[in-house]
């Protein structure tokens, strides 16, 4: 048995596996270690070109749909690979990063200072700056930090944990960190221009995550970046309801409008930047 590739998409591989079925060539998918890695290994040495050629197309353009139709044709119901409840603590861990933990463990420091000492004494230290403020580069960040109810916290932090995750595992931390820091000044900045200093949530920076996962998804499948369609969906019609005020919420609708084209325009740059270097 020859280790051909790994794959950071258990439904692809699939696809692929079942379209070299129909080349008479027989693929054998195993579970890696990795969560959401799956390894391909190849019986016959001497096929092993002809995998590596169909291969480098499948890399290209995985959701081809001569892929799909293989799948139709010769996919079987029967896996090896073995699917396990995620919701605990430890594989919620093992598929984040550093810098994933450590906003989670930044906003969940701020709001319990924020219960504690008041809104106003932490909003003194962290808000987004005045005039006579911007010198204090602390700021441009900050904000993103400031939650003010449990369920204002619990949404944004469920989402950056998911897409955050997502970006700082299958691309790297750096990359994280690049979207952080531009979508958290530039959402910020765009929300300041309608409410001043008061605001704060991750929510801009979580818009511009989900924008820049599926856009990835979409251009550039091979890096194992996806958004459900019906919560990317969901935000969009969240937005309108900001907009309306249907509710009568505080929303930062600023912040999550220029934090979802921050993201698009940053999936665009990445993408489009690769596929012409390549």
């Amino acid at each position: 048995m020859i280790h051909v590739t790994s794959i950071h998409n258990p439904r692809l591989a699939q696809a692929f596996i079942d379209y070299m079925a129909t080349q008479g060539i027989h693929l054998t998918i195993r579970q890696s270690s990795e969560p959401f890695v799956v390894e391909l290994w190849l019986e016959d040495e001497k096929q092993l070109t002809a995998v590596r050629q169909e291969l480098d197309q499948f890399s290209r353009d995985p959701l081809n749909e001569r892929y799909q139709a293989a799948s139709w044709q010769t996919g079987k119901a029967n896996t090896p690979l073995k699917y396990h409840n995620n919701l605990n603590w430890n594989t919620l861990k093992n598929q984040s990063g550093p810098l994933t933990i450590a906003i989670t463990a930044l906003c969940i420091l701020v709001y319990f200072w924020m219960q504690l000492a008041g809104v106003n004494e932490v909003m003194s230290w962290l808000a987004w700056p005045n005039k006579e403020q911007y010198l204090e580069l602390w700021r441009w960040l900050t904000p993103a930090l400031l939650h003010f109810s449990l369920l204002h916290i619990l949404f944004n932090l469920v989402l950056w944990w998911y897409f955050g995750s997502q970006v700082e595992r299958n691309i790297n931390t750096g990359k994280l960190v690049e979207i952080t820091i531009v979508s958290a000044v530039f959402s910020g900045w765009a929300q300041s221009l309608f409410s001043g200093s008061h605001f704060g949530g991750l929510s801009g920076v979580v818009y511009a995550l989900i924008s820049y996962v599926w856009l990835t998804g979409e251009m550039s499948p091979q890096k194992g970046l996806s958004a459900p369609r019906g919560l990317i969906a969901i935000s969009v019609i969240w937005l309108f309801v900001g907009y309306l005020n249907m509710f009568s919420l505080s929303i930062a609708n600023a912040a999550h409008f220029s934090g979802l084209i921050i993201g698009l325009l940053m999936a665009l740059w990445d993408n489009l930047r690769k596929q012409k270097s390549q």
